[in-house]
């Protein structure tokens, strides 16, 4: 049996304390809307969980769809790169897998992938990209930009100065971003 201080009954808090705990909940509840709001931050559809896969969902086939896209700003264009790209799982499954593995295998090397990223960064001629060691000679330099090439990762703008073409901005950060799980 308990023998302690017994306690008081809690009293009802007054209608003034109730009003001030209103005041403080509704304060941050405006505070949660307006930062939820897209006209507020650029960034709020980019972190809210599953917009993409939540817009898919209505659209895509019964066998599902995968589909890729991206908004990127490039270096020396005014306006940003605007990809967009998606194949039902059918159609995926439909294709001659191994004919992709020349396109990956373009990218499954490191110095291949240090000379996209140095292109990316604004390094555009061998001349340029020969001042780096890391990449080696002219020749192997030449070598690794003509799989590039050969493979759509690299195209030449003007002689001797090669970028990422367009069209392949977003797939590359893609398979960037997918290679890092």
């Amino acid at each position: 049996m308990y023998r302690g201080p017994v306690p008081e009954p809690t009293s009802e808090p007054t209608a003034e304390q109730r009003l001030a705990a209103l005041e403080i909940r509704v304060a941050e509840l405006e505070q949660r809307a307006r930062a939820a709001d897209p006209a507020d931050s650029a960034e709020t559809a980019y972190t809210e969980q599953f917009f993409a896969l939540e817009a898919l969902k209505g659209r895509v086939p019964e066998d599902g769809a995968v589909v890729f896209a991206g908004v990127v700003r490039v270096q020396g264009s005014p306006e940003p790169v605007q990809w967009q790209y998606g194949k039902s799982v059918d159609e995926i499954e439909n294709l001659d897998w191994s004919a992709m593995a020349g396109n990956l295998d373009a990218l499954g090397h490191p110095v291949r992938l240090s000379l996209l990223h140095a292109v990316w960064s604004g390094v555009g001629t061998v001349a340029e990209l020969k001042e780096r060691e890391e990449f080696g000679t002219s020749g192997q330099i030449y070598h690794h930009i003509n799989l590039l090439v050969a493979a759509g990762w690299l195209v030449t703008r003007k002689r001797g100065h090669y970028v990422i073409p367009a069209e392949r901005v977003v797939p590359l950060l893609v398979v960037l971003t997918a290679a890092r799980g």
